[in-house]
């Protein structure tokens, strides 16, 4: 099991998850023409594609995917919240709720339901064999029912989106401010290392952190909150907005 990631940050989101015989992409919120050569990079094209699966509607998320989906012919999931709010002639959508596990291929997917500003946003843990893989991003708050679905992961893309301090001078309007660092926006890097405390990470050989703010965060103040909280973590690494980050493999005994 492997995944990679073609951007994360408040200007594109896509997220590859790979395993067996199966190829997901989680959002895609890159025009197409950028997406096509982002997966390139990754030696990946659209048409290897099994499915794109939408955490919520926001644009950094889900610019992309109808596009995608109705180019090539790939099948979207998503909470029928996010249906909703979203333009989807032409493409074949399946909704997925809370905590109903579906499958994908050779893949095995959890919805997640997550405090965030959107209509029925959600999260994705995915299984494979031994392996349980977590993507974590755009969540306002760390609840029980998170930590309980995300303990254990063998892999695990986690949000530390912004810095308090940095947030709280920096140049967002109050209102911006107070979405960010609201229950229903988005974690900091306090709040993520809070959740690196309270879950199992004996079996976490990647972690990865993401969905970095380039106006109100920096990889100093990110590493300063988590290394603390890094004990039986395998590798850390930390996502770019332009790069995102490279396969990262899920291995026996790894």
């Amino acid at each position: 099991m492997k995944f990679a990631s073609l951007g994360s940050g408040s200007q594109g989101n896509a997220t590859l998850v790979e395993a067996g015989n199966t190829c997901v992409l989680v959002d895609c919120g890159f025009s197409m023409r950028e997406t096509v050569r982002r997966l390139a990079l990754l030696e990946r094209h659209p048409e290897q594609l099994n499915a794109i699966l939408v955490t919520h509607e926001h644009g950094d998320h889900i610019k992309g995917v109808m596009p995608l989906a109705r180019k090539y012919q790939l099948p979207v999931y998503l909470t029928a919240g996010t249906a909703k709010a979203a333009v989807a002639n032409g493409v074949v959508l399946h909704t997925v709720e809370d905590a109903q596990t579906l499958s994908i291929g050779d893949l095995s997917v959890l919805p997640v339901a997550v405090p965030h500003d959107a209509r029925e946003p959600v999260q994705f843990l995915f299984s494979y064999q031994q392996f349980r893989l977590g993507v974590l991003t755009d969540i306002g708050s760390i609840t029980p029912y998170v930590v309980k679905c995300f303990d254990g992961c063998d892999g695990l893309l986690l949000e530390a989106n912004h810095d308090l301090q940095m947030l709280a001078a920096g140049p967002y309007p109050p209102s911006l401010k107070q979405r960010v660092s609201g229950r229903w926006g988005h974690l900091n890097n306090g709040q993520s290392a809070e959740l690196l405390s309270q879950i199992d990470c004996a079996r976490l050989q990647h972690l990865v952190l993401g969905h970095i703010s380039l106006q109100n965060n920096n990889l100093d103040r990110v590493k300063a909150a988590v290394e603390p909280h890094l004990e039986g973590v395998g590798r850390v690494h930390y996502a770019c907005q332009n790069d995102g980050f490279g396969w990262l493999h899920l291995v026996e005994n790894g």
